[in-house]
C-alpha cells in the first residue's frame, strides 16, 4: 500500500510501477554467433530475449530434453532435434537452421506439435562451392601428400592433372550445385550435372541421368539433399561404376554416403580418391573404417563455414524467428 502525502495524495515515487512483460527468449546453439554480434542484437532490438547455449558435441539425455524449456524460438547448428526433445518443447514456436541442411531435425514431429521449422538457403552456397573447388584441386595436384612430405623434410615432385579438359559429375543443381557447375565450366571443365530441376537455358552444362554422371565423372561432387530415397546415394555398386580413377567429393550430407563401401574402394583402388566434408557421424570416429587411409582428405563440416556465409545464415535465421513470433510466414520454412 502507498505512503500519503499531509494531503492524502501517493507520493510519486512510491507509486508502483506497472507489471512488465517478460521478453520471449531465443535459444541461440550455432557456436559462432555470440552476445552482442550482429544476430544478437537484431533479436533484442525486436523485443526477444536471446539465450546461448553452443552447440559442442553431443549433449546428455537430461539436457537435451530441457534444452527447449521456456523458449518460443530456436537457431540451431547441426545437431539432432529429435520427437522426444520436441515433446519437451511445450512453448517453443519456431526452429530456424543456420545453414541450409535440415535433416537432423524431426520435422515431422515439430509440425505435429505447431512448431515451425525453417532453413536458410542462399547463403553458403558460394562458399560451399569454393570449397569443394579447392578439394578437387587439392586431390587433382595430390597436394596433402606433397606439402605432409615437404614438412617432413622430403622434396617430392609429384605429377598431378589438369582440370581443364577432365569431367565433373555433380549430383543436385541447387544454389551450391549451380555455383560448383559454374567454377567447374570457367576452369574448362565438362560438367555433367544429373538433377530433377534442370537449367535447359545453361549451354555450359549438359544435364543427363544419375548413372551416366557417376559413369562419366573424373570428380563426382554431391550436392543434393539427403532422405527422401537419397541416403546411401553412392554405395558399393555405385562406387564400382565410377571410373578407377575418379575421384569422389561430398560437401553435401554424411547420410549420402556409404562410408564402409567407400574406405573398401578407396582401399582396393576401385577409385582414386576422396574428399569429405561431412560425414555420417561427426566429429570422425577413431574407429572409422576411413581412418589411416592415404587417399581421402577429410575436413570438419566447413564448407559453409566463411565469415560471409555465417553473417548472412546467422541474419537469415533470425529474420525467420522474428517472421514467426510477429505473425508472418517466414521466408523458407522447410515444413510446408
Amino acid at each position: 500500500m502507498n505512503r500519503t502525502t499531509a494531503d492524502g495524495r501517493a507520493s510519486a515515487q512510491q507509486k508502483e510501477e506497472p507489471t512488465r512483460t517478460m521478453a520471449a527468449r531465443i535459444l541461440i546453439t550455432t557456436d559462432y554467433l555470440h552476445p552482442g554480434d550482429a544476430v544478437d542484437q537484431l533479436l533484442r532490438g525486436h523485443g526477444l530475449e536471446p539465450v546461448h547455449s553452443p552447440a559442442r558435441g553431443p549433449r546428455p539425455l537430461a539436457g537435451r530434453r530441457s534444452l527447449f524449456d521456456g523458449m518460443s524460438g530456436a537457431i540451431l547448428a547441426s545437431e539432432p532435434v529429435t520427437a522426444d526433445m520436441l515433446a519437451h518443447a511445450t512453448s517453443l514456436k519456431v526452429i530456424a537452421r543456420s545453414g541450409v541442411g535440415y535433416d537432423s531435425i524431426d520435422v515431422q514431429a515439430a509440425a505435429g506439435q505447431g512448431i515451425r521449422v525453417c532453413n536458410a538457403p542462399g547463403t553458403n552456397h558460394h562458399s560451399v562451392a569454393e570449397l569443394t573447388l579447392g578439394l578437387i584441386i587439392m586431390a587433382a595436384r595430390r597436394l596433402l601428400e606433397v606439402t605432409t612430405a615437404v614438412r617432413n623434410g622430403q622434396w617430392p615432385r609429384e605429377a598431378g592433372h589438369e582440370l581443364r579438359g577432365s569431367t565433373l559429375g555433380i549430383i543436385g543443381y541447387g544454389p551450391g550445385g549451380r555455383a560448383t557447375a559454374k567454377l567447374g565450366a570457367a576452369l574448362g571443365m565438362n560438367v555433367l550435372v544429373s538433377t530433377a530441376h534442370r537449367d535447359p537455358e545453361n549451354a555450359a552444362v549438359l544435364f543427363t541421368d544419375l548413372d551416366t554422371v557417376i559413369r562419366n565423372a573424373d570428380y563426382l561432387s554431391l550436392h543434393t539433399r539427403a532422405g527422401q530415397g537419397t541416403d546411401w546415394l553412392i554405395d558399393a555398386p555405385r562406387l564400382h561404376a565410377m571410373k578407377p580413377t575418379a575421384v569422389l567429393i561430398n560437401t553435401a550430407r554424411g547420410s549420402l554416403v556409404d562410408e564402409e563401401a567407400l574406405a573398401k574402394a578407396l582401399s582396393d583402388g576401385t577409385i582414386a580418391g576422396a574428399a569429405l566434408d561431412v560425414l555420417e557421424s561427426e566429429p570422425l570416429p577413431g574407429d572409422s573404417p576411413l581412418c589411416g587411409l592415404e587417399n581421402v582428405l577429410i575436413t570438419s563440416h566447413l564448407a559453409g563455414q566463411t565469415i560471409e556465409a555465417r553473417a548472412r545464415a546467422g541474419l537469415a535465421a533470425a529474420h525467420a524467428v522474428i517472421d514467426v513470433l510477429e505473425n508472418r510466414e517466414p521466408a523458407h520454412p522447410v515444413d510446408r
